[in-house]
């Protein structure tokens, strides 16, 4: 009963906004705002195809190589400037600088010095997707929890352990909240440059419906962004969720013979 009670409230915003974008269609006409069934209609038809899961596998492509890159980058610098001071005060300036720069004001330059190939969109997803995972690792890593790293030493851990025992393990749940919304931007600022420099993928699909006067292949690219996205998001949750065993906690039980 629980379960259906959940899936009435969870459906209940999406039918609304079907009832409404329903009658706006009604009212404006197709031109402006095709209706429901035409922009499924259209999806069935780009699925059918194959057109859309080429789009679909080229974007995701993208993001999961610009993703994977920079995840591994700003994980590794957020550590290291989280433990060190000296680090952190010769990069945050910098690192401060470039991020107020939004990545898809250098798509120019990066054209002019790659081209219109994959690079340059490489170039945006990694610079869009750096700093959420970065901020995160290194606000996670440089304020543990006090009380738990004095039980270490309590305890006799050596700095090794304190380190890969409780220190990492106790940021890795920001670090997944930072993984997430690293992995959004990296969705947004690739379907961007794909409008401007790309012959493929769910941004060209969109901008090219746009200049064939399609708004419901428009639509249907929408609703495929969003679809595609969210898999990747609920695909990340669950990583995380199997990362919990991690916690230090269970760390603190290993290592203690199972004292609390």
């Amino acid at each position: 009963m629980k379960r259906f009670q959940h899936f009435l409230l969870a459906s209940l915003l999406p039918l609304l906004t079907l009832a409404a974008w329903q009658y706006c269609a009604g009212s404006t006409g197709s031109y402006l705002l095709p209706s429901p069934s035409a922009v499924l209609s259209t999806l069935v038809s780009l699925a059918s195809s194959g057109e859309l899961a080429r789009h679909i596998g080229i974007s995701t492509l993208r993001v999961a190589e610009g993703f994977l890159i920079t995840s591994a980058a700003a994980i590794g610098l957020g550590v290291a400037l989280g433990l060190s001071p000296i680090l952190h005060r010769i990069f945050s300036h910098w690192l401060d600088f470039w991020r107020q720069v939004p990545p898809l004001s250098l798509l120019p330059m990066l054209i002019l010095w790659f081209g219109l190939g994959e690079l340059s969109k490489l170039a945006i997803v990694i610079l869009a997707t750096f700093f959420p995972v970065f901020l995160a690792t290194y606000d996670a890593v440089s304020r543990p929890n006090r009380d738990l790293l004095e039980l270490g030493s309590l305890y006799g851990f050596s700095p090794r352990e304190t380190l890969l025992q409780l220190r990492l393990p106790m940021a890795l749940p920001e670090v997944f909240t930072g993984l997430r919304i690293g992995l959004g931007y990296s969705w947004r600022s690739l379907i961007g440059a794909e409008m401007f420099a790309a012959s493929s993928g769910l941004g060209f699909l969109i901008i090219d419906g746009e200049e064939m006067a399609r708004p419901d292949v428009v639509l249907a690219g929408i609703i495929a962004i969003g679809i595609a996205g969210s898999c990747a998001d609920a695909l990340m949750w669950f990583i995380s969720r199997r990362f919990r065993v991690l916690h230090p906690t269970n760390a603190m039980r290993n290592l203690t013979g199972g004292q609390p």
